[in-house]
């Protein structure tokens, strides 16, 4: 995983407009990254809609909220209609910013081991700092955990 106080990574990916996007292109805000296995998942769906019902809160502490995974800008299109998401998905499909972040590595899945991606959170404070990382992380409450960690972190 990416260290503590390391700049965002400097990679393009695609967003679910198909447009080219850069970490920095969200500085100003804190930015809520986390890396997801796969659309339409069952966990990966309870996770994005925890995050889609949870928005408001996080939007209020300063944040923005982007999910990344190698699914395609056209899976993460059909997968943000089907279940009304309202923040960005990065479509890495090559997977390079999500090397550079940790988030793609060796998993083992139903005791065989295969590359893949890492269920994690990244967030960057407005200069597009790490402050947090988030190894491993509940679907479903996730969301609410990192309201309260930008609250402690905006009252020091």
């Amino acid at each position: 995983m990416m260290e503590i106080g390391s700049k965002a990574p400097n990679i393009a990916v695609l967003d679910d407009q198909d447009k080219e996007v850069y970490l920095k292109d969200y500085q100003g805000q804190y930015l809520v990254l986390y890396a997801y296995p796969r659309d339409n998942t069952p966990g990966c769906t309870t996770e994005a809609c925890s995050f889609r019902d949870n928005l408001a809160v996080i939007r209020e502490l300063g944040a923005t909220v982007v999910g990344i995974s190698a699914d395609s800008v056209a899976s993460h299109q059909k997968f943000k209609d089907k279940h009304q998401l309202n923040f960005p998905l990065l479509a890495d499909t090559e997977h390079k910013l999500l090397e550079e972040l940790g988030a793609w590595g060796e998993k083992i899945s139903f005791g065989k081991k295969r590359m893949g991606i890492k269920r994690s959170t990244f967030l960057f404070d407005k200069e597009g700092v790490l402050v947090k990382v988030w190894p491993k992380v509940s679907p479903s409450d996730h969301p609410l955990e990192i309201a309260e960690f930008l609250k402690e972190l905006q009252s020091k």
